[in-house]
């Protein structure tokens, strides 16, 4: 047999096998992914407030809508619409002649009253002198003494008609009960003040310093809610939802004593002093009510915190650079 036919078949295998050599060669060398680059963060140890978030409402501590108490002209006003009042101050007048009058013609009566009364007590201490000396009968001394307390009682009468006309006069001028800020007046001057008319008040007064912010907190925190209120002044800490102006710091002083059957929530209200009237009536709010304090807390950056299907997570690096998966609370 030839050389050259015994060699064919291996010269065969030997490239058959060189194929497949750097074929497998050429899987191997394939190219690893590149590391992916992470930023890590220190674990730090220090306390932590234990605080919530809530949107309120701003709204004044007192408001009071002015009724006037007796019927009349309104004949001059005191005050500007919009301008901050005292309590006590002037705010307007009715007029005056009507009850002056009936202030005469009480005090006249009561003059009258007095002067029957004098009389009949006369009278009286006359027959009492006559009754010592039994020169009257029992029956004209009784008749004489109950004319004497009908006129005493006559006079108290009188005397409490003075009394209420110096009232009705009095509520002629009508004052600010509290210190605050008004509203627009409902009647001009020359129309006519109905007394207690509540579906027309004169003007509304907003008390603005201090003010009130009203929210409410999810159920689930009512029992920490008690229980930092319990322990001393809740901190509460305030500024306008818009974002503009200076966040303020009160106290919290009222807890609701029912929870909200349809919303589940507890009505709050705290009070801030405002001094610089940076929270107004019916503005929105951004609350944060401060509950306590945990010490010695691990804290991460909030980034480093991601949603899990078992809830908050973080990754920590070991000593060995791979990574674990821990749960937070």
């Amino acid at each position: 047999m030839p050389l050259r036919a015994l060699l064919r078949p291996a010269f065969l295998y030997l490239a058959l096998a060189a194929g497949i050599a750097a074929t497998g060669c050429k899987r191997q060398v394939r190219a690893a992914p590149a590391p992916v680059p992470v930023r890590v963060a220190q674990v730090a140890v220090r306390d932590v407030a234990v605080t919530r978030q809530a949107v309120g409402v701003v709204q004044p501590l007192h408001s009071v809508a002015i009724l006037s108490q007796v019927e009349g002209v309104l004949m001059a006003v005191h005050f500007r619409e919009g301008d901050d009042v005292k309590a006590g101050d002037l705010l307007v007048t009715l007029d005056q002649r009507p009850f002056q009058a009936a202030l005469q013609a009480a005090e006249a009566q009561v003059a009258q009253a007095r002067a029957n009364r004098d009389k009949a007590q006369a009278d009286l201490d006359r027959y009492a002198r006559l009754r010592e000396q039994q020169a009257v009968s029992e029956a004209d001394y009784s008749q004489y003494a109950a004319v004497a307390a009908t006129t005493r009682a006559a006079v108290a009468v009188q005397e409490a008609a003075v009394a209420t006309a110096k009232l009705n006069l009095n509520y002629t001028e009508i004052r600010a009960p509290i210190s605050g800020r008004t509203g627009r007046l409902a009647l001009r001057e020359g129309s006519l003040v109905r007394a207690n008319d509540a579906s027309q008040p004169l003007v509304t007064i907003n008390q603005l310093a201090p003010v009130g912010v009203s929210f409410s907190l999810p159920e689930s925190d009512l029992a920490l809610v008690q229980k930092a209120f319990a322990a001393g002044p809740v901190g509460v800490r305030a500024r306008p939802a818009t974002g503009q102006g200076p966040a303020l710091d009160g106290k919290l002083d009222y807890i609701d004593h029912t929870v909200g059957l349809d919303t589940g929530t507890i009505a709050l209200r705290a009070e801030f002093a405002n001094e610089a009237r940076a929270l107004w009536p019916g503005q929105f709010a951004e609350v944060t009510l401060r509950l306590g304090e945990v010490r010695g807390a691990f804290v991460v950056p909030a980034t480093a915190v991601v949603a899990g299907q078992q809830g908050d997570q973080v990754f920590i690096v070991k000593p060995d650079q791979t990574i674990e998966v821990r749960a937070v609370h």
